[in-house]
């Protein structure tokens, strides 16, 4: 999940789609709970909100039951002032039938009430209200509330059938209003002898921003012996991987550091789609986000001959043995090449040729950081 603008606000992830699919299942077998095993409930979706919700609803309830969906609207009455109410779509026959209100969300309460008011009057053997969202701190009314998903702050949101002037609604978790994000963050990628190092300090100056390197970061927290450099090193020292949870952790402080800065460009960072999503997760709760993944994409072969050159001067040894630059490949492509997919599936993702000599890499770069 990242940052969303619709129209001209933008939102924020607040409730992804796992945790929706939990409190609708939850209040699903909580509805059939309180109802007696023979009864056959009639539960009716408030348009235009409620369709996601009561679709997911009725998929969940185990037994028998109906569904409808109405609207409210309003209508000139018998004199110049008067504006008479009346729900669209509901035509059954509601006498002595349990009718379960299934609503998206309930704030003020205002409209609910005119709703209830309508089937209160039709002779219903039971009234009840589930809400997937609740508002207490804004709601007026003296209505039973009988079913709440989750309470939520006073705080406008979008997603999963609710809607800021009717665009937002088909995304499938939910997103609350936030500022425009401030800084250009950039995750720039690609294999090794890609030259990923050489951009980053040419595009930090010109853009203003900070590089953030993983192999810097790792190296100054162990240097330096801070809690984080002590805990990476101890698993270092035994040939183990350091765990996400840590190199996350050491660069969420960098970040935090720099909180004034235009903007970051990680170099190393994330590795793997656990560390991305963390990485999504961290910067939206600050109302910021990855604006994207930029690749430089060079044929592999020409990376070997380059690595191999450059191990002629380096004094690294890994950059002198095929068979170890090859294998370093291949675990660039089984590991970390997903984050490809991960960027392309959020639409963030820019390969650039990464062949030609530094400035012309540099002007390609460019073009795109110039959009982001």
């Amino acid at each position: 999940m990242k940052i969303i603008k619709l129209h001209d606000l933008y939102f924020k992830p607040f409730i992804n789609k796992d945790e929706i699919s939990k409190i609708v299942k939850q209040l699903a077998l909580e509805i059939k709970a309180d109802l007696p095993k023979d009864e056959v409930p009639i539960f009716v979706g408030i348009l235009n909100g409620c369709f996601l919700f009561a679709a997911d609803f009725i998929r969940e309830y185990k037994g028998d039951c109906e569904v409808s969906f109405v609207k409210l609207a309003s209508y000139e009455g018998t004199s110049t002032t008067e504006n008479v109410k009346h729900l669209v779509g509901i035509n059954e026959d509601l006498t002595g039938r349990t009718v379960i209100i299934l609503e998206d969300i309930i704030d003020t309460g205002n409209t609910l009430q005119e709703i209830y008011n309508i089937f209160r009057d039709k002779n219903v053997k039971q009234l009840k209200v589930a809400t997937l969202f609740f508002k207490p701190d804004v709601f007026k009314k003296e209505l039973p509330i009988n079913y709440v998903g989750k309470d939520i702050e006073d705080k406008f949101i979008v997603g999963y059938g609710l809607d800021y002037n009717n665009l937002g609604r088909n995304y499938p978790e939910i997103y609350q209003l936030t500022t425009q994000p401030k800084m250009k963050n950039i995750v720039l990628f690609g294999p090794p002898g890609a030259g990923k190092g050489t951009q980053a300090t040419l595009l930090k100056k010109k853009y203003d921003l900070l590089h953030i390197s993983t192999g810097d970061v790792f190296r100054f927290n162990i240097k330096n012996e801070t809690a984080l450099g002590k805990l990476a090193k101890s698993y270092m020292d035994q040939g183990d991987l350091v765990p996400d949870e840590v190199t996350i952790n050491m660069l969420k402080a960098e970040v935090e550091k720099n909180a004034d800065a235009n903007g970051f460009i990680f170099d190393g960072f994330p590795r793997t789609e656990s560390q991305a999503i963390a990485l999504d997760e961290f910067l939206s709760e600050k109302g910021e986000s990855i604006n994207g993944m930029v690749a430089l994409e060079v044929p592999e072969d020409l990376l070997v001959a380059r690595l191999l050159e450059r191990g002629k001067t380096s004094g690294r040894t890994d950059d002198t043995d095929e068979d170890k630059i090859r294998n370093r490949f291949n675990e660039y492509n089984t590991k970390t090449a997903i984050l490809k997919d991960f960027y392309q599936a959020q639409g963030n993702y820019y390969g650039i040729n990464g062949v030609g000599h530094i400035d012309e890499i540099t002007a390609r770069l460019s073009e795109v950081f110039d959009t982001l």
